[in-house]
């Protein structure tokens, strides 16, 4: 065969050109090596997850059982409900699932959010959980997984007509004087939050201004959500409508900022639910139900415990810049049970209750710190006062909020009770009972006003215990409850500290001057209120009373209520804040002290940990009405 020379090639060009596409693929194949290797080997796997999975799969890992939460400070440890004793880098027994994982925390003050943990996944990927939730009202507002949620079935499964009889009115006139006077507190407080603070979060009296604060992200009006409940309980009509108005036409829940999930869940969340539940009004339910679905994106970590910030418009979450090692806080994530199981009964998703965790206890008690990255508990800290609170609360709450079915978190809860009495419950030289900390294995000495709301706790728990326990924990209630009414006895203007110690010779008070401060705090008179309900001890009524007094004295100004900084000095100095669980929790329980027992009786209701009551679900009555479903998620675990 005859090879004919092409024209213009020569041998040494045909080389030439041999060695570049040599070079060339040589190039190309290293560029698909390099690829490859940063696709396979980056450290984050949950992003490769995102590559290959489909648009229908979540690949975030979901926590088996229930959220339960603490109240108050998100951005400070020594503000918050904390958690009990255990080790560092005990691990967390997690139940991997399919649906993206969802879950509450503690009460803030005023605090400004630390520096961003590390995201798991970026701004744009936040978007896709929102995405793919937006099932959740859809399927509720169109029926998609049955029948649509019936007010009228729901109000004929409870026992009692919630505002009774009378709406709770007592005979006797010492009593009813003093209803009447809670209920002028509370109008007075509205009155000059609409006057000086409308729309914004809440009232600063001194200066007669409103105050917006990092709490909420871009959601404004939490002292209107707040005292939704609070207004409609006690008969103030003309404010509740005024409320329900504005938040008709102004809560705009298209905010973009960075919130709290904890606080968000306990005030907003609980308050729209509640007001719905007491009135049936369907913008209730439709704004909570979009509130909900934004809150679902915190949840997806690699662990699915969801991170204390959120930013509702993006989704994107992080941790508190305070909180040890990027963790996430026990009273934050432990506190979304109660709020999350009845958004999934309005919208008929089970989505909701799926998004709860379930977390294996280290040595009997659970620390206040847990990393929603590697599951594993942080630092040695243990309190039932602030980061930890509110967890042990909604483990009861959630047993008999699922009238008495949900054994696990009755399991939980006791346990937990054990754990407590034998490495926290101390008594002092004088007569105190009071519950520790637990730092590293050393009792500190120092109880929290926060605490303080475990009086009540184990009171409501008492019944359902061994049976031989009742009694006992009937009288731990009753010396807890003692105890904090005794800080407040104490104190020159009778209101109680942020913290009192019980070392060096103190019981009781404060030793600290960081301590000294009361920012109208309810939890002594939340112990208060549930005590009389269980005892009918008349001085449960009168250390209630009181309080109103101290309260009228030292904190009412021309233009609301203040804290003040220092409850021992005889002339106070205010703090210039109204908070709104003051109108949420504080007048509240006060109004329900002096109430008969009938108003928001507790054998149909339960507060979440902002006092908003929210209805036991009896589900062989609404499944016979068709108003439930069995999703098979009753239980923690």
């Amino acid at each position: 065969m005859v090879f004919r020379k092409l024209p213009g090639v020569s041998a040494s060009g045909m080389g030439l050109r041999l060695s570049q596409k040599f070079v060339f693929l040589l190039f190309l194949s290293g560029l698909v090596t390099l690829c490859f290797g940063a696709l396979f080997f980056l450290p984050d796997t949950m992003r490769l997850k995102r590559i290959f999975l489909s648009k229908n799969e979540n690949p975030a890992v979901t926590v088996g059982s229930d959220n339960v939460l603490s109240k108050k400070v998100p951005g400070d440890p020594e503000h918050q409900r904390a958690g009990l004793k255990g080790g560092e880098g005990a691990t967390v027994k997690l139940k991997v699932s399919r649906k993206p994982s969802v879950t509450h925390g503690a009460r803030t003050v005023e605090r400004s959010v630390g520096s961003r943990a590390q995201d798991e996944w970026s701004p744009a990927k936040a978007h896709e959980p929102a995405a793919r939730d937006e099932r959740v009202t859809s399927a509720a507002q169109n029926g998609q997984r049955g029948s649509a949620y019936s007010y009228e079935t729901f109000k004929k499964c409870l026992l009692k007509p919630p505002l009774g009889k009378n709406k709770g009115t007592p005979s006797d006139s010492e009593t009813l004087q003093r209803r009447e006077k809670v209920k002028e507190m509370m109008k007075f407080a509205w009155d000059n939050y609409k006057r000086y603070a409308w729309g914004k979060n809440e009232l600063r009296p001194l200066t007669k201004n409103g105050h917006i604060g990092n709490m909420f992200g871009g959601l404004r009006g939490a002292s209107i959500v707040d005292s939704l409940d609070t207004l409609y309980i006690m008969g103030l009509m003309e404010e509740y409508e005024e409320a329900k108005e504005w938040i008709q036409d102004n809560l705009d829940l298209n905010s973009n900022g960075e919130a709290s999930l904890f606080e968000v869940n306990i005030r907003y969340v609980g308050g729209l639910l509640s007001a719905y539940y007491l009135t049936g009004a369907e913008i209730f339910k439709q704004k909570v139900l979009e509130l909900g679905e934004k809150l679902l994106p915190a949840f997806n970590t690699p662990t699915g415990i969801p991170r204390g910030v959120i930013n509702l418009g993006s989704g994107t979450s992080w941790s508190w810049g305070w909180a040890s090692a990027g963790s996430s806080i026990l009273a934050e994530f432990g506190t979304l049970h109660l709020e999350f199981v009845h958004l999934s009964e309005l919208s008929r998703n089970p989505l909701f209750t799926e998004k709860r965790n379930k977390i294996e206890k280290p040595h009997g008690l659970y620390p206040n710190f847990l990393s929603p990255v590697s599951g594993n508990w942080v630092q040695h800290h243990v309190s039932i006062g602030g980061l930890g609170d509110s967890f042990y609360e909604y483990l009861i709450k959630s047993f008999l909020m699922s009238d008495k079915m949900d054994q696990e978190a009755q399991k939980m809860y006791y346990s937990a009770m054990e754990a407590i009495e034998a490495n926290l419950v101390q008594k002092s030289p004088g007569g105190l009972t009071y519950v520790a900390e637990w730092r590293g294995g050393i009792l500190d000495h120092k109880m929290g006003h926060l605490a303080c709301f475990s009086g009540g706790m184990i009171g409501i728990g008492a019944d359902d215990g061994p049976a031989e326990q009742k009694q006992h924990y009937l009288d731990l209630a009753a010396e807890i409850t003692h105890t904090c009414h005794e800080s407040y006895s104490r104190s020159a203007t009778k209101l109680g500290p942020e913290a009192f110690r019980f070392d060096a010779g103190a019981e009781a008070t404060a030793t600290r001057l960081s301590d000294r401060y009361y920012i109208l705090r309810p939890e002594v008179i939340e112990s208060y209120m549930y005590m009389w309900r269980l005892t009918h001890d008349p001085k449960y009524r009168e250390w209630g009373w009181e309080a109103v007094e101290a309260l009228e004295k030292h904190c009412r100004v021309e233009a609301g209520f203040s804290g003040i900084r220092d409850v021992y000095a005889s002339t106070v100095s205010h703090d210039n804040m109204q908070q709104s669980f003051f109108l949420s929790e504080t007048l509240k329980y006060l109004y329900l002290l002096f109430s008969n027992d009938d108003l928001l009786p507790l054998d149909d209701w339960v507060f979440n940990t902002e006092a908003h009551p929210l209805p036991v679900i009896r589900k062989r009555c609404l499944q016979e009405h068709g108003n439930t479903q069995d999703d098979g998620q009753t239980n923690l675990e």
